[in-house]
């Protein structure tokens, strides 16, 4: 499911202010009080943008956006109490859009994530200009819009979680060529050991959204006993 905002705070109270002023104009959000529940929440979920404390419990925000800006170009706003200049340049220079120092106002917050929401709406629709588009045949084409997470196959449009996208990406820039399931592990789940049956099922999983007929992949293949291939006929 796809929200416009997700809200890393925990300070519950002053979050949940925010996100019921936040709705009232439009804008779906939903409202976490820590790193590990956002890394929990962006596994199953998209968001349009972030708003993210920096002070958190178990992790700070600033290690959450390192992480996120590793794989994602999601819009980050940081909400924070600290004040020093130094917090602010950290912040920007990790990966940041903006900054808010709290206590902020709800209106001139709402402000800031309508620009956010145009900047990216207009980086939505240049993206399958560029080069990374790529025909597959003289029907259709396979793009990627890494801002909003989506896939276009063939003119259809497709919305991907996070690490759908992650994985479905990996095999795009090797296509037609096999990538071993250890190159899916490192680059898609890093030092995390997970076993072959989580990769099978989120190849499954991708194949049902992307293939026309998922029992009979004509995208993305197994090769038996070392791993899969993307297949696009440029």
């Amino acid at each position: 499911m796809h929200y416009d905002c997700l809200i890393v705070d925990d300070e519950k109270e002053l979050a949940d202010i925010t996100a019921e002023y936040l709705e009232m104009f439009g804008v779906t959000c939903v409202v976490v009080t820590s790193a590990a529940e956002c890394e929990e929440f962006l596994e199953n979920h998209t968001i349009g943008l972030l708003l993210l404390d920096i002070n958190l419990k178990e992790e700070s925000g600033f290690a959450l956006c390192k992480k996120i800006r590793a794989q994602s170009e999601l819009p980050i706003l940081f909400i924070s109490a600290r004040q020093s200049d130094d917090d602010i340049l950290m912040a920007l220079n990790i990966g940041g859009d903006d900054y808010m120092r709290k206590p902020y106002s709800l209106s001139v917050l709402l402000a800031k994530i309508r620009v956010m929401q145009r900047r990216m709406g207009s980086i939505a629709k240049a993206e399958p200009t560029t080069d990374g588009e790529r025909p597959t045949d003289e029907g259709g084409a396979v793009r990627l819009l890494p801002a909003t997470m989506r896939v276009i196959v063939h003119d259809r449009e497709i919305q991907l979680k996070a690490r759908e996208f992650k994985l479905f990406k990996c095999l795009f820039d090797h296509r037609n060529t096999i990538v071993s399931k250890e190159q899916l592990f490192n680059t898609v789940w890093g030092n995390n050991y997970f076993s072959d049956s989580t990769l099978n099922v989120h190849i499954r999983r991708l194949r049902e959204k992307i293939e026309v007929d998922p029992n009979n992949p004509v995208l993305i293949k197994t090769i038996w006993g070392t791993g899969y291939i993307c297949e696009i006929v440029d």
